[in-house]
């Protein structure tokens, strides 16, 4: 049974543990290309190379190219209701939550398809 992890570290763990660090990370990159935002993560990075780097990504979306932000959200298919809940009174806080709402969905993917 599939069960959304808490935070960003616990996702990553469990996505090790279960073996499927590797394809969490070929589904970002895959997603992010398809929304024309390519981060091409080698998939032999660190877990928080991983955090680190998508945050800086986010933040930057936010910051300058809001349109492809929003797109990119469209795209991963991360849940509206869950982005509008978000505080958005700091970019630096808000971009640390959307990183951890686009894993998170990335996450439910990987698993579906690969334990389903």
């Amino acid at each position: 049974m599939y069960i959304a992890p808490q935070n960003t570290d616990l996702l990553l763990s469990e996505a090790q543990k279960e073996a499927l660090y590797v394809k969490l990370v070929e589904q970002i990159n895959k997603d992010f290309t398809f929304a024309n935002e390519s981060v091409d993560f080698p998939v032999a990075i660190a877990p928080i190379d991983l955090k680190v780097q998508l945050h800086e990504k986010i933040y930057r979306l936010i910051q300058h190219k809001f349109a492809e932000y929003l797109n990119l959200l469209y795209i991963i298919d991360v849940p509206e209701d869950q982005v509008k809940k978000l505080d958005g009174s700091d970019l630096v806080d808000l971009s640390e939550q959307v990183v951890f709402l686009i894993l998170k969905r990335e996450w439910q993917k990987v698993w579906f398809r690969n334990k389903l």
